[in-house]
Order: structure tokens, then sequence, then C-alpha cells
């Protein structure tokens, strides 16, 4: 059989890194390799997210851009799945007549049976057919891209808090959880070829466990990770607020591979909002679970998702919000603009707030945030951080990157080191996203037991 070789181009979050990997996998058996270059593929896959408006309108401008690659080359199959094609489905087929198929997030596991019907029938194919699964799909096979030290893992998708400006439960279904015993058997094989990082993913990984019977819940499933010989670091999200148990907060106390860092989305600091968007906790109650992982794991780094312009928001909610940034000191916080989304409740609030408004909250609130990540990216300088070596830099030519235990890009050079090593670096410069590194000699430093992961002084 003939090789062949895809592309996919991955949108949107780390749950759509791991799907894509799934497809590979999937792929295998028909004699697929994956190759970087667009232009010389048999398969054009494109993995899209519909979380933002944005976001769709990026899928739409790619399509744009293969068009011209498929009146060149017709034999050239390009298919779209994800939330896009889930939520659009033949819309999307008709809007992008060029495509041969949209599947969406339900067919994933079906399709190699999707391309070959394809080839079969020479016509456009859409599968969006959401059938209820038992559990998230998990494909078996080799462990993909070798030369890397972090992977993520599915441990369960899909939603049940209908927060009312999410498309989430609508393109990924309900809740449903893996069985622990296939996420600890697929880390142990992802351990035994050079990871040493991994990060548990979900739309809400707090709740995995609670549906469909599994019998452990996520601190058990944590505990249970950490036993895993060879692994050095745990990481996970997403993580809802209204689900953080005192359980969960206390296993960043007890599980020492666990990593001092959360993503903790709070989309708003006003209990009016709150309301409205279904967050189901209020303000205090958010301030309350930071305190108590600031108690438990001093040092912790907190990251989190806001909202500005929500229907309905006005100026007392957005100053709020402000205040709540103030108060917490995020070490990053993801800032988005609301936008419509189909089929959400909040689609149909007729109280939408001015674009223009949205954006001047919008840059009120990236300065506030500055500042903060700013502070602590500085005061990071003239530390030694432990590294984990992920491998080149993207921006910086001659470098390498990699994080501390607490989150933070780190670039450095050094020609000894290898990907999957942990390397204590010294912080020499800070940047509003990035820290630039000289690596430590082990032999000349002495541990300090500060908090936030293990760092060094000379």
């Amino acid at each position: 059989m003939k090789q062949k070789r895809v592309h996919i181009v991955t949108m949107g979050c780390q749950m759509n890194v791991y799907d894509s990997e799934q497809m590979l996998r999937l792929l295998v058996p028909l004699n697929y390799r994956s190759t970087l270059r667009m232009d010389k593929a048999d398969l054009i896959l494109l993995n899209t997210c519909s979380i933002r408006e944005k976001a769709e309108h990026k899928v739409y401008s790619f399509l744009g851009r293969v068009a011209r690659m498929k009146r060149l080359r017709p034999d050239i199959i390009i298919g779209v799945g994800g939330c896009v094609a889930q939520q659009e489905g033949y819309r999307l087929a008709e809007r992008a007549p060029h495509i041969d198929m949209v599947f969406g997030t339900f067919a994933l596991g079906r399709l190699p049976s999707l391309i070959e019907q394809v080839k079969r029938q020479k016509r456009q194919i859409v599968d969006t057919n959401a059938r209820a699964a038992s559990e998230p799909l998990c494909v078996k096979g080799p462990v993909l891209k070798a030369e890397r030290a972090t992977a993520f893992v599915t441990i369960m998708q899909g939603c049940d808090n209908f927060c009312t400006y999410c498309v989430v439960p609508y393109v990924r279904g309900r809740e449903v959880s893996r069985k622990p015993e296939e996420v600890l058997e697929e880390i142990r094989l992802l351990v035994e070829n050079g990871i040493r990082e991994v990060t548990l993913i979900g739309q809400n990984v707090n709740a995995y466990g609670q549906k469909n019977g599994q019998g452990c819940d996520f601190p058990e499933l944590l505990g249970r990770v950490n036993e895993i010989k060879g692994l050095n670091r745990i990481r996970f999200t997403t993580s809802h607020p209204k689900d953080l148990s005192e359980r969960l907060i206390e296993a960043f106390y007890r599980l020492d591979k666990l990593a001092p860092h959360i993503h903790l989305p709070v989309q708003s600091g006003s209990d009016r909002v709150l309301r409205r968007m279904n967050r189901g906790y209020s303000r205090d109650v958010y301030l309350r679970k930071v305190e108590n992982l600031r108690d438990v794991r001093p040092g912790i780094a907190i990251t989190s998702d806001m909202i500005v312009g929500f229907p309905g928001e006005e100026r007392v909610d957005f100053e709020a919000t402000v205040d709540l940034v103030r108060q917490v000191g995020f070490d990053s916080l993801f800032l988005f603009k609301y936008s419509d989304r189909p089929n959400v409740p909040a689609a149909k609030f007729s109280d939408k707030v001015p674009e223009a408004v949205k954006g001047e909250r919008f840059s009120t609130l990236l300065e506030v945030q500055s500042e903060f990540t700013r502070k602590k990216n500085r005061a990071l300088v003239g530390t030694t951080q432990e590294v984990l070596v992920e491998g080149p830099s993207k921006k910086l030519p001659n470098q390498l990157t990699g994080r501390t235990y607490c989150n933070k890009v780190i670039n450095f050079a050094d020609d000894m080191a290898r990907i999957g090593q942990i390397l204590p670096v010294r912080v020499v410069e800070a940047f509003s996203h990035s820290l630039l590194g000289h690596p430590v000699d082990k032999g000349y430093v002495e541990y300090s037991g500060e908090n936030g992961g293990i760092s060094y002084a000379a």
C-alpha cells in the first residue's frame, strides 16, 4: 500500500490538540503519516474550535486559503472536524463546497470510514450524528511525536453546567468520564516513551467520575497518577470553581508531583453577572477557594478566564470585576470580549453591551492584569527555578524553552540539555509573557526551599 501524507491543522483548546493526535492514530492503519508541509499532503484535516466568534472566523479564513489548493489538486481530500463542524454541519458544507467531508466531535472514531466513503463515492460527506457515548474515545496505538517531554491526556469530555454563554454542551455533549485504569495505562505508556509531564484535560475535570459509575473521583485519580514511576509533574485543566472540592484543594498539599498551578476561570467579579451566566457560585465563594488554595500551597500560581461585556453588564459590574482581579492578583488572565454563540441562552438576551464599550473595558482590564503579570515575573529575576526542557524555542534562535513548576515559560541557551531533562535555571530577565534564564551548574547551588516548586540559590 502506497504511503500517504496527512497534514492536520489544530485550532482551539488542549482537547483539540489531543483529538488531533487521536486522528493520527486512527489514520495509521490507512497508511497515512503526518507531514508539516500542507502542499505535500494527500489529506488535509482542520480541527476546529467554536468557543469564541473570532475562532470561528479563523476557520472560514483557512478554508478560503485551501480553496485554491483544491482547484490545483482536486485529488486532495479536505476534511473539517471539531466543534465548528459539529455546530454548523451542512451549513459549513454549503458555505465551503470545495471541502470533501465535515465530521463532528461525535464522529471522530468514524474518521477512517468517512475517508474511504469520500474516495468511493466522490461526493461531499457530512457526519454530525450526535450519538451519546458512554465514555470518551481513546484510540490505542503507538505514542506519537517521541521527541517531547509533555503530553495531554483526556480524562473526560462534555459539560453539564450549561453556562448561558457557552456552546460546549451543544458541541461536546454531556459529561462522560474515561475508566481510571484506561487513563493510568495511557500515562504509563507515555512515560515509557519519554514523557515527564502530563496535563489531565476535560471541559470540567473537577467533575471526573461523578457520572457513569467509574468509582473514582478526581482527587483519587490524581493520587493514582501521582504514584506512576518516572512521571515528574502533573497538571490539569479546566477546573470549574463550583466543583473545586476541599479534597481537590488538599491534593496540592498531599501530592508531590502535582504542580503548584491551577487555571480557575471566574468569568466575572459581579454576583449579578455570575447569576446571569449560570456559573453556580458567588464572588465570595470564589475568593474563599482562592484563599484556601494559597493556604494549602503557598506560592501557587493562579490563572483565570474573564469575559467583559456580557449582556447586561453595567459599569458597576465591570468595576466589581476589576476589583476582583486586583484582590486576587492572578499570575495571568485570558481575557475575552463577549460574543454571541449559536443556540446558547445569552444570544437571546436583549441588553447587549455596545462593541465600543466592550473594547474600552477589555483594554482597561488588560492593563490592570498586565501590571500584576509583570510584577510577578519581575519578582522571579535572580531566583533559580526547576525547568522541564520541552524543546527549541519557537521565538528565540539557538534557545531552548521549558516551564517552571508554576507554569512560567522560560527560554535559555544550553548546548548540553536534552528534552525531558529537569534543570535549575537562573532567571535573568522578565517579560510580559515569558522569562529569560541561564542554566546553573547543580554542583555549585544550594537548595533554598522557596515556594512554588524547587528553587536554588547560589
